[in-house]
C-alpha cells in the first residue's frame, strides 16, 4: 500500500489538531498557511510545528510536491481559492479532502478544479467543533472517492462516514444543521442580553427550562457566549456560506444572514477588547453585562 504523505493547507486551530493527531499515522506531515508570510504571525506557527514535528512549507506548490493527501482547513470564504491554488500544483492521483464549511455549490466548484488537475476530491462535513474531539470529530464524507478515503481515515482512528457519492450532500447536511446551531447561538445572545438589560432573566430562563427540560439553559448560554466571543468571525463566515446554501436551494436566507451579522458583531466587539478579562466562570451574565455596558455607552 502506498504510504501517506500528508499536507495541511491552513495551519490554524483545526489544521494544527489534524497535523498533531495524524502525524503518527503517516510518513510525514507538511503544512502551509498564508500567515507564514507575516513574521509576527509566523513565529507561533513555527513554534507549534517544531513541537509537533510538522514541516512548514513556503508555498502551496512546495506542499503539493511533498504530499499525496492534501487536507484543506481554511476559512469558509477561501474554500474555492485554495482549491484553485492547490490544483495548479497537485500531483496526479493526490486525494484532496476539503474540510471547509462551504455551500454545496462552492464544494462542487472546488471539486471541478481539483478533478481537472488529476486530483481526487472528497468533501467533508465536520459536524461539530473539532476541540475537544480532535481527529475523532464526527465527519461526513461525499464524492466518488469518499469510500476509498473513509476506510483509510477510520483505520487511523477517525470518525468518518460516507453519506453519498454525490458531491454537495455532505456539505448540505452540515450547513442545514448550522442554520439551527449557529442560529440558536445568536438567538440566545440576543434573548439573554435583552432579558438581563430589563432585569427579567430569572423569569425568562425558567420558562425555557420548563419548555425544553433536557437543556441546561444556564450552562448552554455560557457556552454559546464563550464560543461566539472566541470564534465569532469564523462562525460568521460559515453562516454566510450557509446563506449561500439556502439561496442555492431557491430560498431567501433571512435567518442565516441575520445570524452571520450577529456573530460578526460580537466578534468585532471581542476584537476591540470588550470581553477582555471576562472569565467563563462568571457565566453568561458576565458576557451580557459587557454588551449592556457597551450599549449604554
Amino acid at each position: 500500500m502506498q504510504t501517506t504523505r500528508l499536507g495541511l493547507i491552513g495551519y490554524g486551530e483545526v489544521g494544527g489538531i489534524f497535523c498533531a493527531g495524524l502525524g503518527p499515522q503517516v510518513e510525514g506531515v507538511h503544512a502551509w498557511d498564508l500567515k507564514l508570510a507575516d513574521p509576527a504571525a509566523a513565529q507561533p506557527l513555527r513554534d507549534k510545528a517544531a513541537h509537533d514535528g510538522v514541516v512548514l512549507c513556503a508555498s502551496a506548490a512546495e506542499l503539493c510536491a511533498a504530499s499525496n493527501l492534501v487536507i484543506s482547513a481554511v476559512t469558509a470564504s477561501n474554500t474555492v481559492a485554495v482549491a484553485r491554488e492547490a490544483a495548479a500544483h497537485l500531483q496526479p492521483g493526490t486525494v484532496f479532502l476539503d474540510l471547509n464549511s462551504a455551500s454545496p455549490g462552492a464544494k462542487r466548484e472546488a471539486a471541478a478544479l481539483v478533478e481537472a488537475a488529476g486530483g481526487h476530491y472528497v468533501e467533508a462535513g465536520v459536524m461539530t467543533s473539532v476541540p475537544p474531539y480532535g481527529i475523532r470529530v464526527p465527519m461526513l464524507l461525499g464524492g466518488a472517492h469518499a469510500d476509498a478515503l473513509a476506510s483509510r481515515l477510520v483505520a487511523w482512528g477517525m470518525d468518518a462516514r460516507v453519506v453519498s457519492p454525490e458531491l454537495g450532500v455532505a456539505s448540505a447536511i452540515k450547513m442545514c444543521r448550522s442554520v439551527m446551531i449557529k442560529g440558536l447561538e445568536a438567538l440566545v445572545i440576543e434573548s439573554y442580553t435583552a432579558a438581563r438589560a430589563y432585569g427579567v432573566e430569572d423569569y425568562v430562563l425558567p420558562t425555557l427550562q420548563e419548555t425544553f427540560p433536557s437543556i441546561d439553559w444556564t450552562e448552554q448560554g455560557r457556552y454559546f457566549y464563550s464560543r461566539v466571543v472566541q470564534h465569532g468571525r469564523r462562525r460568521a463566515e460559515e453562516m454566510r456560506e450557509v446563506a449561500n446554501t439556502v439561496r442555492e436551494a431557491g430560498f431567501e436566507p433571512w435567518m442565516a444572514a441575520a445570524t452571520a451579522e450577529k456573530q460578526d458583531w460580537v466578534a468585532g466587539l471581542a476584537a476591540q477588547g470588550l470581553f477582555e478579562g471576562v472569565q467563563q466562570a462568571g457565566g453568561w451574565q458576565a458576557y451580557a453585562d459587557r454588551l449592556i455596558k457597551h450599549a449604554k455607552g
